[in-house]
């Protein structure tokens, strides 16, 4: 009888081995780390690169975050920063004085910012976390960095010395063609309406006295021919007396 239990026991222990090999890598492999599939920043402002990681293990002072780079232009990542118990940032390179470490592993965050980011930043950055004996699953996550040029700001003071050496001259000067504009018309209109005793005197000298004149002569030479009935009289008369001619000459 003793026989048999030991052959149970010894299934019983194949069986619980086998069970602990196929579900083993399924309890160490569960640490899954996050980040924005993509981030857009403008040439000179300061950019988190978020990273986020969920872990079955406690942090220790086993884990590690490493932050890799891939330019846009493609190529093969390069590691730019380490984290083991403290901040390693980078010594040389593009990215030397611009990493700040932002993470707290207690938290499960184990971000950083970039300062002063510039057009060459643009690319590929990868987050990639271990916490031993988590050190499968989804271990790394990317993000798509874009860097575009920063348009240019208008502040209120721009706006005011724009409106005060731009349209405030403009202001001025339309009101002075408009004046101009204006004014030659009510002196036209003044100078109709009214005429100075000098102008009175010359349209009287030109105007009227030449046309008084003629009537003048007009009238006399009419009494002359109505004094004279015939020609034939005119021409003796003219011959006979040329003192009279003159006289009547002189009155017409």
């Amino acid at each position: 009888m003793r026989r048999p239990r030991q052959g149970n026991t010894s299934l019983n222990v194949v069986l619980l081995l086998y069970l602990i090999g196929f579900f083993a890598p399924c309890l160490v492999s569960s640490i899954t780390v996050s980040t924005p599939a993509e981030l857009h920043a403008s040439k000179g402002d300061t950019v988190t690169l978020s990273c986020t990681y969920t872990s079955t293990s406690r942090p220790t002072s086993k884990m590690t975050v490493d932050w890799s780079y891939r330019p846009q232009s493609g190529g093969l990542p390069m590691t730019f920063f380490h984290f083991s118990s403290r901040a390693f940032p980078p010594l040389d390179g593009q990215f030397t004085g611009r990493i700040r470490w932002q993470g707290s592993p207690a938290r499960g965050v184990a971000s950083i910012s970039l300062v002063n980011v510039t057009l060459t930043d643009n690319g590929t950055y990868t987050c990639s976390v271990r916490n031993p004996p988590d050190v499968h699953g989804s271990p790394t996550s990317q993000i798509v960095l874009t860097v575009t040029p920063k348009m240019p700001s208008i502040r209120f003071s721009d706006v005011a010395v724009l409106l005060a050496f731009v349209l405030l001259p403009s202001a001025i000067i339309t009101l002075i063609l408009i004046g101009r504009m204006l004014c030659p018309m009510k002196q036209r209109n003044q100078s109709k309406a009214y005429r100075s005793p000098i102008e009175v005197t010359e349209g009287e000298e030109y105007g009227n006295h030449p046309l008084q004149a003629k009537e003048k002569r007009a009238s006399c030479c009419g009494l002359y021919l109505t004094v004279l009935e015939d020609e034939d009289e005119y021409y003796n008369l003219k011959k006979k007396s040329p003192v009279d001619e003159g006289y009547a000459e002189s009155q017409c």
